[in-house]
Order: structure tokens, then C-alpha cells, then sequence
């Protein structure tokens, strides 16, 4: 997946306090949208599946979520709205 531009992009995440590229990978710039869902804050980023990953997602393949750490936060995913 490549990072996409959100729309109304309100900041940019950096790396995580820690990160150390050589052993955890890179780790560049994420936009993201701050918004509330009901009464929580949230933060939305965009991703664009490459044309291999999409090919795989047509075919039938899941989508996965990694999360780091040993435990998980509450996360949504889900598609938006078709460019255009």
C-alpha cells in the first residue's frame, strides 16, 4: 500500500519515539484527517493499494492490519469515496 494524501489533511504523523530504521524499517511522513466519531477523537489516513495489490484484492485476498505493540487500540477500515 502506498500512503495516500488525506483529504482536509489536518497534520503529519513523524516517526514513533524509538524508531530505529535500520532495525524496524523505514518509517516516513503520515497525513492525516483529526475528526471525531461520536464522541471520540479520531485520526484517518488515506492508503492506495498498488496495482498488484489491487489485482489481489480483486481476486478474493484479505485486507490485514498491523498493529504494534501488545495491544490492540480500537481501529476501523473501511473504503472511501471513489476519485472523481
Amino acid at each position: 500500500m502506498e500512503i495516500g494524501r488525506i483529504e482536509n489533511c489536518t497534520r503529519t504523523l513523524g516517526q514513533p519515539i524509538g524508531w530505529n530504521a535500520e532495525r524496524d524499517g523505514p518509517c516516513v511522513g503520515l497525513p492525516i484527517r483529526d475528526e471525531m466519531h461520536g464522541g471520540s477523537r479520531c485520526m484517518v489516513s488515506a492508503w492506495i493499494p498498488t496495482p498488484d495489490e489491487l489485482a489481489a484484492l480483486v481476486a478474493g485476498a484479505p485486507i490485514y492490519l498491523r498493529v504494534i505493540g501488545t495491544s490492540h487500540p480500537p481501529v476501523c477500515v473501511y473504503v472511501g469515496e471513489a476519485p472523481g
